[in-house]
């Protein structure tokens, strides 16, 4: 994971891929011409100060527990996907936090439940987005989050970003009640941008996302903004880099 200044690692779910910054995989990617880019939400925004806020909050247990509530929140969207138990991912998002809380011994509060779950209401997008988004946007690439996050949150970092404009309508799991790596929610990028899967470019922050993204077909770039091991499902993405100007190369290029 992050260490104690940076985000937590997406211990359940992020992985690195190893090679040079934007290197492709498949060679068998660069003649498609993409037409469209469907965006996992934490390529495009920042969720590290959730997990400084935690640590400001429990400085003595921030570490362990950010990563207790960051593992137990996508264990619970892949539990309740198989057991067709569908909440959206605030909800998950904060009975994760309940239990991790309860699993690390930390006495949380209603009210410091609150302030935490806010939290995520104020994220904003990474430094490298806007000037990324604008060349693609200039290119006449079709964007839109193709995300487990809730609309509501997804609606606020890009109203807290100034990104207003750049994305159509959000893809959440919520339209059709499985999160990802389900494959109804990937079959949402076809459904809304009326393209074939070569033509949609994915891209992943978590290593367990790209490879269903793989799975289902989509050409798949992992925005790699941290250091992980590489996940041992047979799969790997057809590109990846170190942040949205190394996508974008990926896309035009």
């Amino acid at each position: 994971m992050f260490n104690r200044r940076e985000f937590v690692t997406l211990a359940a779910g992020a992985m690195a891929v190893g090679g040079p910054s934007g290197q492709a995989f498949a060679d068998n990617i660069k003649p498609i011409k993409f037409k469209a880019v469907a965006f996992d939400g934490f390529p495009i925004i920042d969720p590290r100060p959730v997990f400084a806020r935690l640590e400001e909050m429990f400085p003595a247990h921030g570490p362990e527990l950010g990563n207790a509530w960051r593992s137990r929140q996508f264990e619970y969207t892949w539990l309740r996907t198989l057991g067709g138990r569908y909440v959206d991912f605030w909800q998950v998002t904060e009975e994760s936090l309940i239990f991790a809380a309860k699993a690390r011994g930390v006495n949380l509060s209603v009210a410091e439940r609150d302030q935490l779950m806010q939290t995520w209401l104020s994220l904003k997008a990474w430094g490298d987005v806007a000037p990324a988004l604008r060349q693609l946007k200039n290119a006449g690439i079709r964007m839109a989050f193709l995300s487990n996050l809730t609309e509501t949150m997804l609606d606020a970092a890009v109203k807290n970003s100034g990104l207003e404009g750049y994305f159509e309508p959000h893809l959440s799991t919520d339209r059709v009640k499985a999160f990802k790596p389900d494959p109804r929610a990937y079959r949402m990028g076809l459904d809304a941008f009326k393209l074939r899967k070569e033509e949609i470019a994915f891209a992943a922050f978590a290593g367990w996302d790209a490879c269903g993204a793989k799975w289902f077909g989509y050409p798949t770039f992992w925005v790699k903004r941290m250091s992980t091991p590489v996940e041992e499902l047979g799969v790997m993405p057809d590109g990846m880099g170190s942040g949205l100007q190394d996508l974008v190369n990926f896309v035009l290029g």
